[in-house]
């Protein structure tokens, strides 16, 4: 096969345009082309007027021309071999338990967690995993009772739960990860093995959406099973049990979990997701070396989607192939601050993400559609823990709280969350009324004064930012856009630093991974993550493979 790449075509091109590009591209004749498979598909929209469509396509041609086109080819990198993106396990196990063996077990079942809990199982290792909250049907109906009735459920919520943080998200699958072994591709493919739209392998943006990765999720939970696995909901890790020897180094043994049930291993993946607090703690008190990293803190904002589009796309705003427009914003702030927008929910809702009783977090959500009549994205403000939260490993945790907390004061302490209007907070005057944009958050939100939900120092680079992302997206300050508080959760407040072997610096046999432990951002890299330390594991297990 050959890879043909920056195959550019006009929005409206037909399907036999793309054969006809192909075979321009080679200069071969129509007929000498026998195959042609769409690899990935983008935009090139900075000329809203002649958005473009950008093509990589695989191609199989006539015996025997491939090689005279490679060497034709020889100095383009338009035109070179197709990369061999299959994925090889690393080792692979016969019996497991064999005599004397212990399973490995997975702590958290979000991204991370079932890619490395899949992996394993793929390797003939039978994962044990525990996941503290609920099977994700039951998940979703715990979560709508905040949503719906005011009523959280703290071990089953948008944060806790099968499929972690991303099921209740815009279900983004895509990163900017180096990803030199075709990994990404690999986490998409199961996906799509589980129900995923074909589509994520080649779209450069893919999604999936709230609903789609419910079923997705568990198609991909009975994969783990049927190879062996096991799987255990409202599952609890109380404390890690590890031993430690003259030198001061760990090795891990097991878990005791919340029931009271000790679960020997020496071979632990931690993949508790960023929320983890309780869980933080416990492992900072066990001695797990942990150190705090940086994060952000803002609120989301509301614009409406045609706004957004018509920006984005001009007269091509609705257009199927480009969908709902999207945005990527940042800007550096007289006061040394980076405001940036994060996880833009095209279509969207801002929804209703604490998992902690009295206070208020806000998250994003769409569905794969992405038909609702808002945009939403979080826009933040970097802090760092030498600056912003000194003192102590978890002092970045205490921010956050202190910062959810007054947002639930702020809301009328009932689960709403503090709201105002984007030319009011420009102007620093508290929301009396909205506009024409009416906000998504459920249960509800209380307009007030949002200069009051911040440091000082985040307000100010905020209305910095808002005027100068405007002059990016015409109409993004504009006076009606809703202001939704606050967002503290976009990433860990702490790192659980590993080697270049996977494993906790200072405890063999722990594994930290994806997001909670620093070492990713999103459902994509968060899969890839799992996959790798999945990997470091089984060869500390197994050893490498045998050959001949």
């Amino acid at each position: 096969m050959l890879r043909l790449n920056e195959i550019k075509l006009p929005l409206a091109h037909s399907p036999a345009d793309l054969t006809t590009a192909a075979v321009e591209r080679l200069g071969i004749e129509v007929d000498e082309l026998l195959e042609l498979h769409v690899f990935k598909r983008s935009y090139d929209a900075r000329r809203k007027n002649q958005i473009l469509l950008i093509y990589q396509l695989d191609v199989e041609v006539a015996a025997g021309l491939e090689p005279l086109l490679l060497e034709k080819f020889a100095h383009s990198d338009r035109v070179g071999p197709s990369p061999d993106t299959s994925y090889r396990f690393v080792a692979r196990a016969d019996t497991i338990p064999a005599p004397g063996q212990q399973r490995p077990i997975v702590i958290g079942f979000g991204p991370c967690g079932i890619l490395a809990a899949l992996l394993l199982a793929q390797m003939g290792l039978k994962p044990l995993v525990l996941e503290r909250g609920q099977a994700v049907r039951q998940r979703t109906q715990d979560t709508w009772g905040l949503w719906r009735k005011r009523q959280l459920n703290t071990e089953s919520n948008v944060q806790y739960g099968e499929g972690g943080a991303g099921t209740f998200s815009d279900g983004k699958l895509y990163s900017q990860v180096k990803d030199r072994r075709h990994l990404g591709r690999k986490v998409l493919s199961e996906f799509v093995t589980a129900g995923a739209p074909q589509e994520i392998l080649y779209v450069s943006k893919p999604h999936i959406g709230t609903f789609k990765l419910v079923t997705m999720v568990e198609k991909l939970r009975a994969e783990i099973i049927r190879l062996g696995g096991e799987i255990r909901f409202g599952e609890k890790v109380d404390s890690l049990l590890r031993d430690v020897d003259s030198d001061g180094v760990g090795q891990v043994r097991g878990v005791a979990t919340a029931g009271g049930e000790t679960l020997l291993s020496q071979h632990i993946v931690l993949a508790i997701g960023h929320s983890a607090r309780d869980t933080f703690q416990m492992l900072l008190d066990a001695g797990v070396y942990i150190e705090p990293k940086p994060f952000s803190i803002g609120f989301r904002i509301e614009h409406p989607q045609s706004l957004i589009d018509k920006a984005r796309f001009g007269e091509h705003a609705g257009h199927p192939l480009l969908g709902a427009a999207d945005y990527k914003l940042v800007h550096h702030c007289a006061n040394g601050r980076s405001v940036y927008s994060f996880c833009m929910c095209p279509g969207g809702t801002v929804v209703a993400a604490t998992s902690e009783q009295g206070r208020v977090v806000t998250n994003g959500m769409s569905q794969y559609s992405r038909n609702e009549r808002n945009a939403n994205s979080a826009i933040v403000v970097g802090i760092n823990p030498e600056e912003d939260y000194p003192g102590h490993v978890l002092a970045g945790v205490d921010l956050q709280r202190d910062l959810e907390s007054l947002a639930y004061r702020l809301g009328g302490e009932n689960y709403n969350a503090p709201a105002q209007l984007v030319g009011d907070f420009l102007q620093g005057k508290p929301s009396t009324a909205l506009g024409t944009v009416q906000p998504s958050y459920q249960p509800g939100i209380t307009l007030t004064d949002l200069s009051a939900a911040l440091p000082d120092y985040a307000i100010a680079a905020l209305r910095e930012a808002l005027p100068a992302f405007d002059k990016q997206i015409k109409g993004f300050a504009m006076a009606d856009a809703v202001l939704t508080g606050i967002e503290t959760r976009s990433s860990s407040p702490i790192c659980i630093r590993r080697g270049d072997d996977f494993q906790s610096i200072n405890t063999r046999g722990l594994y930290p991974a994806g997001e909670g432990a620093g070492y990713a951002g999103g459902i994509l890299s968060a899969g890839i993550d799992g996959i790798k330390v999945a990997e470091a594991l089984a060869l500390d297990l197994l050893g490498p493979p045998t050959t001949g």
